[in-house]
């Protein structure tokens, strides 16, 4: 079974088209630029939890026998420090080389799961939708300061990948790793469980209900909670106590390290009275939660759609997001290209992407470098971009089910309202 998944990896890989060979060279091409040491950082490109510096400097307390938890200042998974510390580089250019190594391979999967969406061995637009994902400046940018945020895009689309080819373990094993390293990915296990008991192919346009089994359901899910419960296990092993769950996953729901990042938890807890703090903590991460069940109902009959739409909601509203997070979102709309007809204001959205994305390190700069605006300038760029991830959700979860109505010339059929 190993040996046919990768025979059917390897022939993928050799189908896709020679344009990719060009862009991959050209991302190893920029590692070896100086250009890198100039965004390694930038907080709108890695946070404590994504910091490759923070991930060295937790390297280093390992090695030399002290717990990188005790501190504080360490909010790496486990699983990361083992790696990093025994087969993974850690060196400048040795790390930049695996980065664009992880970019990639995160494309093929996109590709991977286009090609599994059209139900189709090969398509024209394999080249477009590589590139979608490597030209991405959100995660060019991420990926030359060497976030580790690009990890989880590789894991998030080889889970996908998987579940889109009915690969079970494999795509739970791999969801699992990835609510190891990023708890926010909690919010793609249920849509990734029904993507595993469905098909990945568009029903956009003839919603249906979906009639999933309970049992298998049950099963999957306590497959999945065994993988994340013997990597926990593994991660215990590792850190030699239990402080890495309050130093990683607790970081999400408390929200210790206010360090300004792209989202919008930091500024609003710096300006909150101790006395609430632990209400709105509760309310911010519940709001998260309360969107899964709605968009995995709603979109039962499309499962990959409700991915991609809860993993735009993670981006969106998590506590330590960053732009390559975003970038995820993006580039996942290329596997979709039949709901582009049915987008409202793209060009809006795309004016506010590029208003946010140019204002937001100026303001950080006249913040922090020159000392002519503060904390208000930079947040208020962070509202913008949020605004702008929140239009382009709402526009795609509105093109989503104006697909079904279908075109009125071709169809016959009268909107009455929209």
């Amino acid at each position: 079974m190993l040996q046919q998944s990768l025979a059917l990896d390897a022939h993928h890989f050799m189908n896709l088209p020679p344009q990719t060979a060009l862009l991959v060279l050209a991302r190893y091409a920029l590692t070896l630029t100086s250009f890198p040491e100039t965004l390694k950082y930038d907080l709108q490109l890695s946070t404590p939890l994504s910091s490759f510096a923070n991930l060295k400097e937790g390297i280093f307390l390992f090695e030399n026998g002290s717990s990188p938890y005790a501190g504080g200042v360490f909010h790496h998974s486990p699983l990361l420090l083992s790696l990093f510390s025994t087969i993974l580089p850690t060196s400048r250019t040795w790390a930049g080389l695996l980065w664009a190594t992880i970019d990639a391979l995160s494309a093929y999967c996109l590709v991977v799961i286009f090609r599994a969406r059209q139900n189709v061995a090969t398509t024209s637009r394999d080249w477009s939708i590589a590139l979608m994902y490597i030209a991405n400046p959100y995660i060019l940018l991420s990926s030359l300061a060497l976030s580790t945020t690009s990890i989880e895009n590789l894991l998030l689309l080889l889970c996908v990948k998987f579940a889109s080819r009915g690969k079970t373990s494999p795509a739970l094993f791999t969801l699992a790793f990835l609510v190891h390293i990023t708890l926010p990915a909690l919010l793609i296990v249920a849509p990734t469980i029904l993507l595993l008991m469905g098909s990945p192919t568009s029903q956009l346009a003839s919603p249906r209900q979906a009639t999933p089994s309970l049992k298998r359901g049950i099963l999957l899910s306590g497959e999945f909670i065994l993988y994340l419960g013997g990597l926990a296990a593994i991660s215990t092993l590792v850190a030699g106590t239990f402080d890495w769950l309050p130093q990683t996953w607790g970081m999400n729901l408390t929200l210790s390290d206010l360090t300004p990042n792209p989202g919008l938890w930091w500024y609003f807890f710096t300006e909150m009275f101790d006395h609430f703090r632990p209400f709105f903590l509760m309310a911010f991460s519940i709001h998260l939660l309360m969107y899964i069940a709605p968009i995995c109902i709603k979109f039962q009959y499309d499962p990959l759609y409700a991915t991609f739409i809860l993993t735009g909601i993670a981006s969106t509203f998590s506590a330590y997001p960053t732009l390559s997070n975003t970038g995820l979102f993006i580039s996942m709309l290329s596997i979709f290209p039949e709901i582009f007809p049915h987008l409202r204001y793209p060009i809006v959205t795309s004016l506010l992407h590029l208003h946010a994305s140019l204002l937001m390190p100026l303001f950080y700069y006249l913040w922090t470098g020159s000392g002519t605006g503060n904390a208000n300038f930079y947040y208020a760029t962070t509202l913008v971009f949020a605004c702008a991830n929140g239009a382009a959700l709402l526009d795609i979860i509105w093109a989503g089910l104006r697909i079904a109505i279908g075109k009125e010339e071709v169809e016959g059929v009268s909107v009455i309202q929209e």
